[in-house]
């Protein structure tokens, strides 16, 4: 099956957003090390949950685009199904 541009989009925007969750946990966690191991932890685990929340979002546009087409599919059958019984 043929993606289309948008979904192309959307699922090479979820592959960079993973490589920046892990690159940026790392550099995060370093950034902060020589405050104290404890607040760079802390610090590292809130810049991933809040670079979860992008992810969730790229994946919802993604999900919401899938059931679009689901519903224009179902729609021009319902109107095939419709046009033929009032024939």
């Amino acid at each position: 099956m043929q993606k289309d541009m948008y979904e192309r989009i959307i699922n090479f925007l979820l592959g960079a957003s993973w490589g920046v969750i892990i690159l940026g946990a790392l550099i995060t966690f370093k950034l902060f090390l020589f405050l104290g191991f404890a607040f760079a932890f802390f610090v590292t685990v809130f810049f991933i949950i809040i670079s979860l929340f992008m992810v969730l979002a790229l994946d919802a546009f993604l999900i919401n685009k899938q059931r679009l087409d689901e519903a224009k599919k179902q729609t021009k059958l319902l109107e095939k199904i419709y046009s033929k019984h009032t024939k």
